[in-house]
């Protein structure tokens, strides 16, 4: 899946002049925690969210150190705090190295994205204009698009458990041949042994994933490793 398939259109943008007020507003009443700063020749110069605005001198939550700690600081860094919690225009508070993908990036490339830079959106750019953003909760709506069907598929017992057993062989943490799979009735039972309690999570989530599938059975025994002779 492609970025451009979930991402949010028409952008809901600001103007880097515009005041932190008209920012808020907008955050508010768009229901949305950041905006891309614009300028009006459709240049992307940053981005603003609910986080860039957290430290403000209104509310009284500026940053603040202890006494002997601000001899550590340097002046250039109390500056540009003394700048985010007083500023009064976008372009003085604003994120200005923004992280963008094009529309043909993958969601995986895109979810990189977010995890290794920590950020929570990703404008969305086609040559120099941004056309989409996608943000946290446009990856959960696209999630829960691709659930399954709340009711189970009508599934041959023996397909259900040849499913789950290729599904466990396929997996490195899985000990394929100490898990014997059973189906009855779409009901999964699952014993033999594993040797790390994560495990058994995993292997229930494989079975539950499994089409067909109406409820699994956990019959699994932790043994510690070398501790037990199993016999087949």
């Amino acid at each position: 899946m492609q970025a451009k398939t979930i991402m949010t259109t028409p952008v809901v943008a600001i103007d880097p002049s515009a005041s932190i007020a008209d920012a808020a507003g907008l955050m508010l009443s768009s229901k949305i925690s950041g905006l891309p700063v614009i300028r009006r020749d459709g240049a992307l110069v940053g981005i603003i969210s609910e986080g860039d605005l957290l430290r403000r001198e209104e509310l009284g939550t500026q940053r603040k150190r202890p006494r002997w700690l601000e001899f550590l600081v340097s002046p250039g860094r109390v500056a540009e705090e003394y700048v985010l919690a007083n500023g009064r225009r976008i372009e003085e508070v604003m994120t200005d190295s923004v992280v963008t993908a094009s529309p043909n990036a993958s969601l995986a490339e895109v979810v990189e994205l977010m995890t290794h830079h920590r950020i929570k959106r990703v404008p969305i750019v086609d040559g120099d204009k941004v056309v989409g953003m996608i943000a946290r909760s446009d990856l959960l709506r696209a999630l829960l698009d691709m659930q399954p069907a709340s009711t189970p598929m009508a599934i041959d017992n023996e397909q259900i458990r040849q499913s789950i057993v290729a599904e466990l062989a396929a997996q490195k943490w899985a000990r394929n041949e100490l898990i014997n799979v059973t189906v009855d009735k779409g009901i999964v039972k699952l014993n033999g042994a594993i040797f790390d309690e994560r495990e058994r999570r995993a292997a229930i989530v494989a079975a539950e994933n499994a089409a067909g599938v109406k409820g699994v059975e956990d019959n699994l025994f932790c043994a510690e490793p070398l501790s037990v002779i199993l016999v087949s």
